[in-house]
């Protein structure tokens, strides 16, 4: 075993010093496996000539580290093999890594949880109300009773329109007295009977006309077929009159004034559009007029009457507006509702 400071020196100093060998005490560390002097040393710790110093001067108690408090060194691990590093490769890789495994199971998580919310949406929203249809002017005439025109109703007709456009004193002139209206049909009537009823003296009326580009009696109504139609209703009533389609359906405005300047027409049924275009360009004249009649109770196909169309109602009211209500009110013009 070697020692630096050799045995004479312990034993001079076991004389002088009182025993420093029973004092101080020197521990082996048993170590089972061969090793080299630097792994016996840190097996074996063997005190300074300072910590001696400092021991024979009491500043030190014990030069040498109790077991206690010292921790145990690990003792070096056997090397392994190349052969067992290469299995440990190929385990790791052949293993499956743990974070993707956690990804798939945080999308999993998240998807789930998304669609719990969904779950709770869709039952704390409520259910939509079907919105209820706005009902057609076709569906509450169909489900009502079909009632015939009054002299009222186109009196409140025309107050309404102008009633934003108007004065108050201009809208008492509007107002039309009741000896302005001839009976109105009560629905029983085809146009020849009606006609014979409100005008019974038709043959007289028809001789003492005798002014061109002007008519005698003015049929209103809403579309060209209509004015067809109830030209073909006439042929009982005319007798020996001349009566012109006045509508601007494949007709120009120009052709009929000149058909209305070249002979006497007694009889005129257009719509209202084109009888006020007609006004306009004085090609149909107001004076000579005695009667008008309104196609006040026809309905089309969606069950519409004249004054139900937008466009229809409001030429009326203008051609209405362009002379007929002056004549009415000085007697000159009677109003009747078919």
């Amino acid at each position: 075993m070697g020692d630096d400071l050799g045995d004479d020196w312990w034993e001079q100093k076991g004389n002088s010093g009182g025993g420093l060998k029973s004092q101080l005490s020197v521990k082996y560390v048993p170590c089972d496996m061969p090793s080299s002097h630097k792994h016996f040393q840190n097996r074996l710790k063997v005190p300074s000539s300072l910590e001696m110093s400092l021991f024979m001067e009491g500043t030190v108690d014990s030069p040498v580290g109790e077991e206690e408090g010292e921790e145990p060194e690990k003792q070096p691990t056997e090397q392994a093999s190349p052969q067992e590093k290469k299995g440990k490769k190929r385990k790791s890789v052949t293993e499956n890594p743990v974070p993707v495994k956690k990804k798939t199971a945080l999308k999993s998580q998240t998807e789930c949880f998304m669609a719990q919310e969904k779950k709770e949406d869709g039952e704390k929203k409520p259910k939509k109300k079907r919105k209820k249809k706005k009902k057609t002017i076709t569906d509450v005439l169909a489900t009502s009773e079909p009632k015939s025109g009054s002299p009222g109703d186109l009196q409140s007709l025309v107050l309404e329109h102008f009633k934003d456009k108007r004065s108050v004193i201009e809208l008492e002139e509007l107002k039309l007295q009741d000896s302005c209206f001839v009976r109105s049909n009560d629905l029983t009537h085809s146009l020849s009977s009606y006609l014979k009823e409100i005008c019974p003296k038709w043959a007289k009326v028809q001789k003492q006309h005798t002014e061109k580009s002007s008519v005698v009696l003015l049929i209103v109504c809403s579309a060209a077929l209509r004015v067809i139609e109830l030209i073909k209703q006439l042929t009982t009533f005319k007798g020996e009159a001349k009566v012109l389609k006045l509508f601007a359906k494949h007709i120009k405005v120009e052709e009929q004034v000149k058909l209305l300047q070249t002979g006497v027409t007694h009889i005129g049924v257009g719509t209202p559009g084109r009888l006020s275009a007609l006004i306009e360009k004085e090609g149909l004249t107001l004076p000579p007029l005695r009667f008008l009649v309104l196609d006040w109770n026809w309905r089309d196909q969606k069950l519409r009457r004249m004054v139900d169309i937008p466009e229809v109602k409001g030429d009326l009211l203008k051609l209405l507006d362009m002379g007929i209500l002056k004549g009415c009110r000085e007697g000159k013009v009677k109003v009747g509702l078919f």
